[in-house]
Order: C-alpha cells, then sequence, then structure tokens
C-alpha cells in the first residue's frame, strides 16, 4: 500500500512536470533525463524507511533502496552529464561543427548581391521606434491599451514592402479570463516611412482573434498547445509571429534537431499555427510557404558561423592563425532576388574595426555566401556617424548595408535620447571614413556622394568611373528647401529623369536659367528622381 501511494505521488508529480516544463522526448534533449532523473531520487528516498530508536534521537534506515531503480538512475545521471560530453564536446568533433553551416560559396562583390534602393524604399525605421510607434497608436484607444501588450516585433516583406509586425497579446491573467477567445488584432509599422501605422484587427472584413499566443495560460499557452498536440518529440524554437499576403496572421515556428550529440542544432523546417483555431501544417525547408521570411534562427546561424571561423584550423590553435569571428551579430537584409538574408560582417579574431569579409545566409535554406572584403564593422561605421555630430550626441540604429549606386553601404539613423529620429546617415562599407549626414535621406545621400567623389577612388583603385556623361538643355528647373538646404531640381532635354543637384556639387546651379547647355555626370540607376554628381552650365564659359 505504501509503495502505491508513492507510485501514485510520483505521477501525479510527473504530469505536473511535464505540463510545465514540456520537454522533448527525443535523443539529444537533457530535460526529460533531468525530471527522470529527479522521480527516481524522490522514489528511493520515499521508499527507504526511516525509524527511530526508543530515545527518539538516532535515525536508521529500514529498508535498502531497490537495486534496479538504482541502476535506472545512474542510467540517467550518466545520460544528461556524461553522455553529453562524449557526444557533443567540440575537442572531440571539431570538423562537424566546423562544417554545419554547410558549403560557404565564395562571392565576388557584395553589391552584386544586395539590390540596388531607391530613396523611399530605405529602412527608416527600426525595432525600437516601431515599438514607440506601436505604443502610440494602441495609447490612442483607451480601452484597448488596458487590455494588452505588444508583443515582439518582427520584420517581414508583405506584398513587397517592408513591415514591423507585432501582435496584441494578453496583459495577464486576469486579462486572459476575461478574454478568453483571444486578443483582437496586431500593429503593423512601415519599416520605410515612420507615418505608416496602423492597428489591423480584420482581415477581408472579418475579424479575428489571437487565442494561442505566449501570454495565454493552460492550453490556450501557444507552446502547449503545439506540444500537446504531435509534436511533442521535436525540437521547437523561434516561435514567430507573421503575416501572408492577405494579412492573415500565423506563428511560425521553426523546427529543428541535434546533428553532434546533444548539440549541434539545425533547422529542419517549420510549423504554421493559425492564431485563431490552432490549427498546425507543419512543412519542411523546400515546400514552406513562400511568405515565411525565416526558417534559420538567427542564434542557429550565430552559432553555426561563430564555429566555423573558430575551427577553421581545428580545435588546438591556440595562435588563433585564420580564425574569424562575426561582428556585431545579424541584421535581416533583402537581396536583388527578393529573398531575406542573415548578414553579417566577418572579422579576425582580436581585430575590432577592420572586417575581412561579409556573409550573407539565406534564411530559408541557410545557402551561405562569403564576400572576401576588407571594410568596416557594423559598430565602426556606427562610431564614424556618430563622431560627425558628436556635439549633438544622438546615437545611431543598426546599420543597413545597401547597394547606392553600385556602393556598399551603411544607412543608418541618428536618434535623440528619446529615440526619435533626428537624422539619416551613410557610410561607405569599404571605408568607413566616407560619411554623409543630412536632416532628411536626400540630404544625407547628397552629402554622403559628394564625400565619395571627392575620395576619388581611393575606395576601389582598380573601378573605372561608371558614371554617365550627358550633355543637354535645362528644360525646367526650381529650387526647393528642405530643413534650410537648398536643392535644385531640373529636366533636361530628351530625358525623361528628374535631376536634383545643391551647391555642395557646383555653385553654377543656383544661376542657371530654362534653355542654359548644361553637362552633367550621375551615377546610373534606377531612381525616378537622380542625384548629379557633377554639374556644369556651360553658356558661362561662352566668349
Amino acid at each position: 500500500m505504501k509503495h502505491l501511494k508513492i507510485i501514485l505521488f510520483l505521477a501525479v508529480l510527473a504530469g505536473i512536470l511535464f505540463y510545465v516544463n514540456l520537454p522533448v522526448l527525443n535523443y539529444g534533449f537533457t530535460g526529460i533525463g533531468v525530471i527522470l532523473a529527479l522521480l527516481l531520487v524522490l522514489y528511493i528516498l520515499l521508499s527507504m524507511g526511516v525509524t527511530t530508536d526508543a530515545s527518539g534521537k538516532n535515525f536508521r534506515v529500514s529498508s535498502k533502496p531497490n537495486v534496479f531503480v538504482l541502476l535506472l538512475f545512474v542510467l540517467f545521471l550518466v545520460y544528461i552529464t556524461v553522455l553529453p560530453l562524449l557526444t557533443s564536446a567540440p575537442i572531440f568533433h571539431t570538423s562537424k561543427y566546423q562544417k554545419l553551416i554547410g558549403k560557404v560559396d565564395n562571392g565576388q562583390k557584395i553589391s552584386t548581391q544586395i539590390a540596388p534602393i531607391s530613396m523611399d524604399k530605405i529602412r527608416v525605421v527600426d525595432k525600437k521606434l516601431a515599438y514607440l510607434l506601436g505604443e502610440k497608436v494602441i495609447g490612442s484607444q483607451p480601452a484597448l491599451g488596458s487590455q494588452i501588450v505588444l508583443g515582439e516585433f518582427t520584420i517581414q516583406q508583405v506584398n513587397n514592402e517592408l513591415y514591423w509586425v507585432a501582435p496584441l497579446l494578453h496583459s495577464g491573467f486576469f486579462k486572459w479570463l476575461n478574454n478568453s477567445g483571444g486578443t483582437n488584432g496586431y500593429v503593423m509599422v512601415s519599416a520605410t516611412n515612420e507615418r505608416d501605422v496602423k492597428l489591423v484587427q480584420s482581415v477581408n472584413g472579418k475579424p479575428f482573434f489571437i487565442r494561442y499566443q505566449p501570454s495565454a495560460y493552460f492550453f490556450d499557452d501557444l507552446e502547449r498547445h503545439v506540444y500537446f498536440n504531435g509534436f511533442a518529440s521535436m525540437g521547437l524554437t523561434d516561435y514567430t509571429f507573421e503575416i501572408n499576403e492577405e494579412g492573415k496572421p500565423f506563428w511560425v515556428i521553426s523546427t529543428y534537431e541535434k546533428q553532434i550529440g546533444f548539440s549541434g542544432r539545425n533547422a529542419t523546417g517549420v510549423l504554421v499555427v493559425d492564431v485563431q483555431t490552432g490549427e498546425i501544417e507543419q512543412y519542411s525547408i523546400e515546400n514552406a510557404p513562400k511568405w515565411v521570411d525565416r526558417i534559420q534562427p538567427v542564434d542557429f546561424i550565430e552559432e553555426q558561423l561563430n564555429d566555423w571561423g573558430e575551427y577553421i584550423n581545428g580545435y588546438w590553435n591556440f595562435s588563433n592563425k585564420d580564425k574569424l569571428q562575426i561582428t556585431e551579430g545579424l541584421t535581416l537584409v533583402y537581396g536583388k532576388d527578393d529573398r531575406s538574408y542573415w548578414y553579417t560582417g566577418l572579422t579576425s579574431v582580436g581585430s575590432d574595426e577592420s572586417a575581412v569579409g561579409f556573409v550573407l545566409v539565406d534564411t530559408r535554406t541557410k545557402e551561405t555566401t562569403f564576400y572576401k572584403q576588407s571594410g568596416a564593422t557594423e559598430y565602426a561605421a556606427q562610431q564614424s556617424a556618430e563622431g560627425k555630430v558628436q556635439e549633438k550626441g544622438y546615437s545611431t540604429s543598426l546599420p543597413i548595408p545597401y547597394n547606392i549606386n553600385n556602393i556598399p553601404t551603411y544607412v543608418m539613423t541618428l536618434k535623440d535620447d528619446g529615440g526619435l529620429v533626428k537624422m539619416y546617415a551613410m557610410v561607405a562599407i569599404n571605408d568607413y571614413t566616407i560619411v554623409g549626414v543630412g536632416n532628411s535621406m536626400r540630404e544625407a545621400l547628397t552629402s554622403f556622394k559628394s564625400a565619395y567623389n571627392s575620395s576619388g577612388n581611393r575606395i576601389n583603385p582598380t573601378s573605372s568611373d561608371t558614371k554617365k556623361q550627358l550633355k543637354s538643355v535645362i528644360t525646367r528647373i526650381q529650387s526647393d528647401v528642405k530643413n534650410g538646404n537648398s536643392f535644385y531640381y531640373f529636366t533636361v532635354k530628351d530625358y525623361s529623369n528628374i535631376f536634383v543637384g545643391s551647391t555642395q556639387i557646383s555653385s553654377d546651379i543656383p544661376l542657371t536659367i530654362v534653355g542654359d547647355s548644361v553637362k552633367i555626370s550621375f551615377d546610373i540607376d534606377q531612381e525616378k528622381v537622380i542625384d548629379v554628381a557633377q554639374f556644369k552650365n556651360l553658356n558661362f564659359n561662352k566668349k
């Protein structure tokens, strides 16, 4: 009877531990081993009868522990301690860790992969600013703001536009109890326009509710819902809120396996969970829906890239020969093919400001390309931009790499202590001393091009001049003052684009009128409004 009570107690305790901790029921995961070892220890202690003598001062054990139970405990103890060491320690499996990232291709120029971009497509809203803007739109509806909190923002591409998207989540247990059907809506913040902020509470005219979420309880909890619906034996991570092209919300969860014993996490696909019905669809990497931007978790790729660089010459490399490490972490960028990539610089171990190359990793397939070209780390670029306006005390956002007229360029915002964008900055990736700042993106671009042009070919001595030369006649010209700076927009005969320049480019521009003959040069790009690199009024040279 005593043993039956112990077994019933431990069975109840086991149910509670499994319900709370959700251990993965598979080899390579220690959670299940820890719980079973704990239960066996409790069983041994409870089954050993403890009595006292007549004085009540001396204790003695009336029964010995079961040998089979002791052996089982030792077995689980070995499983959670010795086995992980033998099967996962880098000293024994260096080559496996180094190759976990897969084949690393060598790219030619990173500018060939990063898409050329127009001014209105550059990301000017980072995650922190998105949260401030999201809080503002929620705060404008007091009844809603008292019931929910904003979840984590995730950047994604929706109908070829970049948005930060965050779900509305329960703000506590009693709020969940009062709204057991779920929270209604999510917030979208344009990554390219800080005035484009909206609260979405219906899709195709039908309201929706986020019932399954991390802030729910019991079986409405997202992780618990997935675990008890057939996925208890699968590694799950990176619970990300994403929407499809129609705006319907889902939870996207990366599935993974351990490739090196108890370590070496490697993504295998995704689960897509309907936020309202809880319906779960499982996909491999190859057949995941196109609107899913991220399958490869950022921390997996960070680990694998660092291992690739760390063990490039084996484990016993105390001189750090050829060792590489990532710079400031990974940034999500979009390439010419509209696919998303994790971007980071690679620097030699011990190096601070100079990167020896840059890496792009496909966020879906993990295809990795290493561009061996020196340049500035993200930190060095931030320091350079902040130094340009050091008297203002602004701090920079995380630099985003762009292809600005075939120039690999870090673009970032400069923000005040309140997190509001005050200025914009561009820094050449290949030379962080080439910096342009301005009160608008157009001003920053003009300043950057001026700094770049004045550098000559220092950034790439072997490059040829790719600027287009044009002689024509002014057909229209108009000035526009922005933030105290004058910009001159003009058109020329037999050319459909609009050109823009300032006195930083040439002192001829303010004196130019319709009918004047001019000679201009400009970068060949796809923008409707093109910045001129050089401007010369030919009429002024006539005698």
